[in-house]
């Protein structure tokens, strides 16, 4: 059964994850004033956001201790990230268009994974994923108000 992190265990990954939305920042204020930057900038900042947050999340994960199947599917969405990220440092390598068709291909996998259910979990509380337990009315049903009325 898996339950929210306590504030200690979140720690790590939600700083990891806030500097990350900072790379962000500095990212976009790229978009914005590139002439602010060094030349050849927009690299390295498209490059860090995705490796920052490949790396947070495998920290969460490491701290939320998933099934196996569960964390060897974080591993892959990580891994995405990781080659995406370096085609975006190196774009004008050989490999490039590869590492972002391993990106890609990775991608499309985990949403795939996503959709048919695999692995066959309980939801994950701290992504805010709805649950219905199973013969329990969904939300906003007729039905529902009447239970939680009781």
């Amino acid at each position: 059964m898996h339950h929210r992190l306590d504030r200690i265990h979140r720690a790590a990954p939600v700083i990891l994850g806030g500097f990350t939305l900072i790379s962000v920042l500095v990212l976009l204020a790229w978009d914005a004033f590139p002439a602010y930057f060094p030349s050849g900038a927009h690299d390295i900042l498209g490059a860090v956001p995705l490796g920052m947050i490949a790396f947070a999340y495998l920290v969460y994960q490491s701290e939320r201790r998933p099934p196996f199947r569960e964390l060897l599917k974080a591993i892959m969405l990580a891994a995405a990230f990781a080659f995406w990220a370096a085609n975006q440092l190196w774009p004008n390598l050989h490999q490039a268009t590869l590492f972002n068709d391993i990106a890609i291909a990775l991608f499309v996998l985990d949403v795939f994974l996503v959709m048919i259910g695999w692995p066959a979990t309980s939801p994950d509380e701290s992504f805010a994923e709805t649950y219905v337990a199973p013969g329990c009315p969904p939300l906003g049903t007729p039905e529902h108000e009447d239970e939680s009325s009781r």
